[in-house]
């Protein structure tokens, strides 16, 4: 499978804050015109999206590199194309346990503030378009650390997709560090 790069620009993409995710949602239940699109994508049965902006490339799974001392949720790095990608488990993210990748599995490339990562994921499921106004709140459920990674919920046909916040998922500080670590790797090696 070759990879399907999505057109856009890395330098458009801003930092996304929890604040700042919280005002576009009641700005969006405020002004309930305009539409958003979500690149879909399942693990097991439960789908989840990114907003469509943040994607760069969806590729097949291949080997990554494991570095010492990575989270358990970080499946390790991948050389694309000069640039180190952390690569990270979302059903390990999400406690739900290992992935035993395939070449069936795909990894979905993204922005999150200013650096790239690969998000593991069962199956890519489509685009999704959604109006603003048929984004959900996602409902208080006792201080469970899980429904902080997501902005929202959207009910698509007979399904539903909860949307993640990647900035909170992936946090900066985690992901800064592990690639740094890689980095000083490769370079060890050369």
């Amino acid at each position: 499978m070759d990879a399907v790069e999505m057109e856009t620009d890395l330098t458009t993409t801003s930092p996304v804050e929890p604040t700042a995710i919280d005002e576009a949602l009641a700005d969006a239940e405020s002004h309930p015109q305009g539409t958003c699109q979500f690149v879909t994508f399942a693990i097991g049965t439960e789908e989840y999206a990114v907003d469509i902006m943040q994607v760069r490339e969806i590729q097949a799974w291949s080997e990554v590199t494991i570095l010492p001392n990575q989270p358990e949720y970080m499946r390790g790095v991948l050389n694309l194309r000069g640039v180190i990608v952390p690569i990270f488990d979302l059903r390990r993210r999400f406690n739900q346990g290992i992935t035993e990748a395939t070449n069936i599995h795909v990894v979905v490339i993204i922005a999150v503030d200013d650096r790239i990562i690969g998000i593991l994921v069962d199956r890519v499921s489509d685009i999704l378009t959604v109006d603003r106004s048929e984004i959900r709140q996602v409902p208080d459920i006792d201080e469970n650390e899980d429904s902080e990674h997501l902005i929202g919920l959207v009910t698509a046909e007979d399904r539903m997709v909860a949307l993640l916040d990647t900035g909170c998922l992936f946090k900066s500080d985690i992901i800064n560090k592990n690639i740094n670590a890689a980095e000083e790797m490769l370079a060890d090696q050369n």
